[in-house]
């Protein structure tokens, strides 16, 4: 049985799935961030421990290549990071690893935005940056917060 469902995981199914799966519920977080329903779907573990079993598959796929190790090499220079990326499986694991932290900062920007009363449609815009890039729309974000919570805090 399990042979038959590797037949359908491979890397890139994995990232159709993953890269169109996500958008649900960045779309709960942009237009009902205070529901149950995303409450549920989008801030609990549901898609990391989805995301970290994909990870984890692909991980193992690699240590059946012989060449798990080599994922260090990406701290001995750009070079050496070309190099890994050229793994498609190295390519699926790191763009999982962007997904799942864009989608954790997006969820943390949709809490955050009900809890100090911002405006939706503020909110918004560094939703769909953080989606694209996770940083910049984090620091929109915080601009944005900076202007409407009563207090500027970094420990949140």
């Amino acid at each position: 049985m399990l042979n038959n469902i590797e037949i359908y995981l491979t890397p890139q199914n994995i990232f159709l799935i993953s890269n169109w799966g996500i958008i649900p519920f960045w779309l709960l977080i942009l237009f009902s961030p205070s529901s149950n329903i995303t409450k549920f779907l989008v801030n609990t573990v549901i898609i990391p421990i989805l995301f970290g079993s994909a990870y984890i598959y692909l991980s193992y796929l690699i240590f059946l290549e012989g060449n798990i190790l080599n994922v260090f090499n990406l701290y001995y220079g750009i070079d050496d990071l070309y190099t890994i990326f050229s793994n498609e499986y190295f390519l699926i694991i790191f763009w999982l690893h962007f997904l799942s932290i864009s989608l954790f900062v997006g969820s943390w920007i949709g809490r955050d935005s009900v809890r100090h009363s911002i405006p939706k449609i503020l909110i918004f815009f560094s939703l769909v940056i953080t989606y694209f890039s996770g940083p910049v729309g984090l620091v929109i974000h915080g601009v944005v917060r900076s202007l409407f919570a009563k207090k500027l805090s970094f420990d949140e």
